[in-house]
């Protein structure tokens, strides 16, 4: 078995204790017991605790554990909260409020960075720039400023040593992943160590801001012929890997409603922008913004709605959206079949499974649900229920696919608020029908039918080559049947641990035989009037009993 070391550099170490003490501040030293960790570090776990934290919840402590131990955490606990099957419903919810909001760095460090990242003085890049930051968060914050040509801008700056805080959290997240694997067994089944794999996959990206930028002027690309959605537009002589400068989007945050009826805006318009807005970047586009709480979605003075921060986004290839599509038909049409055979397409659900419990709780949820108005939803309670189901029958969905239901979540949310009586699935409608007509478009079956002929004759032509291969393979005697053994791990230690036994109780008899033979003869050094080798056999004997006899007690079984 491989043998993980952890990180044990003084970098590490220093973070490894900072890390520990928020986590026992917060009262979680009894996992951290389990996993060890004071052990592999020589740390000592100080139970003492600077917070009056009992009569806060488990998962509000969780939260604010991971708000205090900084980006890489907050990152963690936002990917954990599209992960219904992994944590208790409470959990879920409360890290969903997980801010994302630290103190500012000082200008002049921000400065360093611009002017390093972009090669020349600021005064030569800005005309002008304002030193208070419009936002701060823990990887990067926004200033406002002006460009030589009068354009405003929102200059968005990484925060500095940021990098190398984040990779130094990411290896020991692995290292914890890989403990929690090791000492709490009923955690393999969700595969801590990918999560932690994924999380640095996505932060490394969301890390290098020339990615942000692509994905601004993908948007763009995408709702060019919409008049009502507005994407800032990307100065690319002002972009690098640690800084990113867009267009200044003017105008009232989604969220909030007093100041946007103030001005007269039709809340009932914005829902609906707003609805054609998601629907058309998951069923058309399969590029979706992942990141849509009030502060990253504006209304501007025309009524339009202005997207920023696209640091977040998710991609739905063509098998996705297809199964999707499928799901969302399913529940349109309130086919339970469809649904779960898309479960089972998505690999959420074991085909060998017994499926008709799922089939059961999936019936009554869409009856429970299906026809109601946003204004008759309890929004908790619906996903509460959701979140049971999947938990319940263990279904698990591409990372894809739980961001985007939680961005879905977020978006429909946003719809009550603007207008209560909105019909969502009135906004659906027109996309169920493109599914439809597109899945049952003469073009799509053809391009169905000819991928399905071209696989056929791929295997037609391969199978003559194949059999011959195996054919030869038996007249040498080269086939072989592997098995492999599963759960039998336990009864081989047992076994080895009682063989072992025996092969000590035997190796004690035989000394005690032994001895007894010598003393009966009466030959050889003498020892108190004993034959000395008599007399070191019973002792050793003696020792080995009372040894094999603590093991057994020790052990609990006799």
């Amino acid at each position: 078995m491989k043998i993980h070391r952890i990180h044990k550099g003084y970098r590490y170490l220093r973070r490894y204790r900072q890390i520990v003490a928020v986590l026992v501040k917060y009262g979680f030293a009894e996992l951290l017991q389990q996993l060890n960790i004071h052990l592999q570090l020589r740390i000592r776990l100080s139970r003492r605790r600077k917070e009056p934290i009992d009569t806060v919840t488990a998962a509000e402590r969780l939260r604010r554990a991971l708000e205090e131990l900084g980006p890489t955490f907050i990152k963690l606990g936002q990917l954990l909260s599209t992960r219904s099957f992994l944590l208790p419903p409470e959990f879920i919810e409360e890290l969903s409020k997980l801010q994302d909001r630290v103190r500012p760095v000082a200008f002049d460090q921000i400065k360093i960075i611009i002017e390093q990242e972009l090669g020349k003085p600021l005064d030569q890049l800005f005309s002008h720039i304002e030193t208070k930051p419009l936002a701060s968060a823990s990887i990067a914050q926004a200033h406002k400023a002006v460009l030589p040509d009068g354009e405003k801008v929102v200059v968005k700056v990484q925060r500095p040593n940021i990098l190398g805080l984040i990779q130094t959290d990411l290896a020991i997240l692995n290292d914890l992943a890989v403990l929690i694997e090791r000492y709490i067994e009923e955690s393999r089944q969700y595969n801590p160590v990918d999560i932690v794999y994924e999380l640095n996959r996505t932060t490394s990206r969301e890390l290098d801001f020339t990615h942000e930028a692509r994905n601004v002027e993908q948007f763009g690309r995408n709702f060019i012929d919409n008049p009502d959605i507005a994407v800032p537009t990307v100065y690319w002589s002002y972009c690098g890997r640690k800084i990113v400068t867009l267009e200044l989007v003017e105008g009232i945050k989604i969220s909030l409603i007093n100041q946007l009826r103030q001005q007269q805006i039709d809340l009932g318009r914005i829902a609906h922008i707003g609805a054609q807005f998601i629907l058309k970047q998951v069923f058309v586009d399969g590029f979706f913004h992942a990141d849509p709480h009030p502060g990253n979605l504006f209304v501007t003075p025309e009524g339009k709605i202005a997207p920023v921060d696209f640091g977040i986004v998710g991609r739905l290839d063509s098998y996705l959206m297809d199964e999707l599509s499928d799901l969302t038909l399913g529940v349109w049409m309130r086919d339970v079949d469809l649904i779960i055979r898309g479960f089972i397409n998505l690999g959420a659900v074991d085909p060998e499974a017994d499926i008709h419990p799922l089939r059961s709780d999936l019936s009554e949820f869409i009856q429970s649900y299906y026809g109601l108005s946003l204004i008759q939803f309890n929004m908790k309670e619906l996903i509460e229920e959701a979140i049971k189901i999947f938990s319940r029958h263990r279904l698990r969905f591409p990372s894809n696919l739980l961001l985007l239901i939680k961005t879905a979540g977020t978006y429909e949310d946003l719809g009550r608020q603007l207008d209560p009586d909105f019909d969502f699935f009135k906004e659906l409608e027109p996309f169920i029908k493109k599914i439809i007509s597109r899945r049952m478009s003469p073009t799509k079956f053809a391009y169905e039918s000819g991928k399905f002929l071209r696989d056929l004759i791929d295997l037609i032509k391969m199978l003559p080559r194949e059999m011959e291969l195996i054919l030869k393979r038996i007249r040498k005697g080269h086939m072989a049947i592997e098995l492999q053994h599963h759960g039998l791990e336990k009864l081989i230690q047992e076994m080895d641990r009682s063989f072992n036994r025996l092969s000590f109780s035997l190796i004690i008899a035989s000394l005690m035989v032994a001895s007894s033979l010598i003393l009966v003869l009466d030959k050889g050094p003498l020892l108190f009037g004993f034959p000395l080798f008599g007399v070191v056999g019973y002792f050793l004997a003696g020792i080995l009993g009372i040894g094999l006899i603590i093991a057994i007690l020790k052990s609990g079984k006799l």
